[in-house]
C-alpha cells in the first residue's frame, strides 16, 4: 500500500506499508503441513497430541489441550473452572474482549478491575477491592507478553479460594521469577493467532497441571462426548460413546497442529529478535520526551509481543487520533491495544458505564502500539524510528 500524504505533503519514511504484526512462514513450515496433508489424518489425529506434547514440555506443565482458537480455549477453562449463573470472574479491561467474553459464555459476569499505571496490567489492589462472596475467578492478562504480578493474584486467590486462569495469549515463551509462563495458575491460555509468537492460522491452548481439568478440557472442545471406559454410563459395545453434557466442536486440525509443531521449533529464536528490536527502540526512543516507553519489571522476562508507547500530550499539539494518522501517512501501522472491554457498546448494554477503571481510560487515551514482529529487519525498526522522530519533531509544542 503506497502513501503519498505524508506530512507536508511530502513523501513517506517508507515506500511500502509496514503492518503492527505478521506471521513468519518457511519453506519447513510448508513442508510440515503438506507431510500431514498427504497423511492419513487431517483434522483431529496424532498429530494434535504431538504438538499438545510439544507444548506443555515446553512451558513446563503436565498436561496441554489444543483448541480452535484462543477464545474457544479460555471458554473451555471456564466449564473446567465450574463457572456458570451468578458467579463473578475478575479481570482487567484492557485486554481483548474474549477474556471477558469467555464469562459470559458461561453465564457469568466479568468485573473488572484497574491496571496499574505504570505496566498497564491488572492491579492487584483492584482486584482485592473486587472482590464479593460471588467471586469464583481472576482471569489476569500478561498484557504485551509482561507477566502480571502472579505472586500477589496468587495470595488473593488462595484467601478466597479462587481458580486463576491466566491469559497468557500474548505471553508464551515468556518467565515470572524465573517460572515459565503457563506452570503457575491453575490454567493458562496461549493464542497461536498470526500475529503472535507462533502461528497455527487460528487456534489457542490451555495448560495446567491439574488432571480433572485435563479431562473436562479434552470433553469440553469435542462435543461433551467421551470414549473413556472408565467414565461411560452405559456401554453398549465398542462402537459406543457418550454425550455426557453440552460440550463444543472447539477441536484443532492435524493441519494447523503440523503448522504449530513446526513454528514452535524457531519460537526461541523468534523472541530473541523482538527481544533485539526491542533493544534498538528502547535505546533510540528514550531521548524522546514526548513518548513514555514501556515500564519493565526486574522480576519478570517478557516475550514481548507488543511494544506500546503512550504519549506525553502535554508536549504534543496533537491529540492520540491525529499522531496515529500520521504514522498511517509515513506507512507505519501503527495500532492500539486496546478499547477498555467494558466500554464496548454490547457491554454498555449489560450495564457497565464509564469511570469503573480510571487508569484503563485514561491510559486508553494515549497509547499506540509499535511494528514488532521477527519477520521484520533492522531497517524496518529504523524506519519505525525515524517515522516517529518526524512526527514527533512536527506536531512538538514549541
Amino acid at each position: 500500500m503506497k502513501n503519498t500524504l505524508a506530512i507536508n505533503g511530502g513523501k513517506p519514511v517508507r515506500d511500502s506499508y509496514l503492518p503492527y504484526g505478521k506471521q513468519f512462514i518457511d519453506a519447513e513450515d510448508i513442508q510440515t503441513v503438506i507431510n500431514v496433508l498427504k497423511s492419513d489424518f487431517i483434522t483431529t489425529g496424532p498429530t494434535i497430541e504431538q504438538f499438545e506434547k510439544q507444548v506443555a514440555d515446553y512451558v513446563d506443565a503436565k498436561y496441554a489441550v489444543a483448541f480452535s482458537s484462543g477464545t474457544a480455549a479460555l471458554h473451555g477453562a471456564c466449564f473446567a473452572a465450574g463457572i456458570s449463573t451468578n458467579d463473578e470472574v475478575i479481570t482487567t479491561p484492557i485486554t481483548f474482549v474474549a477474556s471477558a467474553n469467555c464469562v459470559l459464555y458461561q453465564n457469568g459476569k466479568p468485573v473488572f478491575a484497574d491496571i496499574d499505571p505504570e505496566t498497564y496490567n491488572i492491579c492487584p489492589k483492584s482486584i482485592r477491592e473486587k472482590v464479593t462472596n460471588k467471586t469464583k475467578a481472576i482471569i489476569p492478562v500478561h498484557f504485551t507478553g509482561q507477566p502480571a504480578k502472579l505472586d500477589e493474584v496468587l495470595k488473593i486467590a488462595q484467601e478466597y479460594n479462587l481458580i486463576v486462569i491466566e491469559d497468557a495469549a500474548h505471553a508464551l515463551g515468556s518467565k515470572y521469577k524465573n517460572k515459565k509462563i503457563g506452570s503457575i495458575g491453575d490454567m493458562t491460555m496461549f493464542s497461536f493467532h498470526p500475529v503472535k509468537h507462533i502461528t497455527t492460522g487460528e487456534g489457542g491452548i490451555i495448560t495446567t497441571d491439574n488432571e480433572e481439568y485435563y479431562q473436562k478440557l479434552l470433553q469440553f472442545r469435542t462435543h461433551g462426548i467421551t470414549r473413556n471406559l472408565e467414565n461411560l454410563i452405559d456401554n453398549h459395545g465398542p462402537w459406543y460413546y457418550e454425550m455426557q453434557f453440552l460440550g463444543y466442536n472447539y477441536r484443532m486440525t492435524d493441519i494447523q497442529a503440523a503448522l504449530g509443531i513446526s513454528q514452535m521449533r524457531k519460537l526461541d529464536s523468534f523472541i530473541c529478535k523482538r527481544k533485539k528490536y526491542v533493544k534498538i527502540y528502547n535505546e533510540k526512543l528514550k531521548e524522546l520526551p514526548q513518548i513514555i516507553l514501556p515500564k519493565q519489571l526486574n522480576d519478570v522476562c517478557s516475550s514481548w509481543h507488543l511494544y506500546v508507547i503512550r504519549l506525553n500530550s502535554t508536549l504534543l499539539k496533537v491529540d492520540r487520533k491525529g499522531f496515529f494518522q500520521a504514522l498511517q501517512k509515513e506507512n507505519i501501522g501503527v495500532n492500539v491495544h486496546y478499547v477498555p472491554v467494558y466500554m464496548q457498546p454490547f457491554y454498555r448494554q449489560l450495564g457497565y458505564m464509564p469511570g469503573i477503571c480510571p487508569n484503563a481510560e485514561k491510559i486508553y487515551k494515549d497509547i499506540i502500539t509499535l511494528p514488532l514482529y521477527p519477520g521484520m529487519t533492522e531497517k524496518d525498526i529504523q524506519d519505525v524510528i525515524s517515522a516517529l522522530k518526524k512526527v514527533i519533531s512536527y506536531y512538538s509544542k514549541s
